[in-house]
């Protein structure tokens, strides 16, 4: 009978952790006039990381103003995007991340540094 409550401890720490438990993480990247990936693919609902990393040669921002607007976050990631402003701002080899779940939608997204989205600094969002 000792081994049954042994076998019982194992099983319950072998369950694999869910997607549901754990938000998708998904890397963009902000470089001299471009994201990549430009365009993001979501799902409305799913809670998601999005960590930002800037390699370009100077500060760039991912503005994204409606999307952030309808997406839900907790305080911590409100403050990591810039408020009404609907961005994430980086100096040059910065990183920051912000989970959300997001809502279905089309969204844009651009840098907003002078002529930047003009050079090819654009993209969109998609959660369906």
């Amino acid at each position: 009978m000792r081994i049954f409550p042994l076998a019982l401890a194992a099983l319950a720490l072998s369950v694999p952790v869910t997607a549901a438990e754990t938000p998708a993480r998904l890397t963009v990247t902000l470089a001299n006039f471009s994201f990549t990936p430009a365009d993001l693919h979501l799902h409305a609902g799913e809670p998601v990381t999005i960590h930002f990393v800037n390699e370009g040669s100077g500060g760039h921002d991912f503005t994204a103003e409606e999307f952030f607007a309808a997406s839900t976050m907790d305080a911590a990631n409100r403050t990591r995007v810039e408020g009404a402003k609907g961005r994430v701002s980086l100096g040059k080899g910065e990183s920051r991340d912000v989970t959300l779940t997001p809502r279905a939608g089309t969204y844009k997204v651009h840098c907003s540094h002078f002529m930047h989205s003009s050079l090819g600094m654009t993209g969109k969002i998609v959660v369906d």
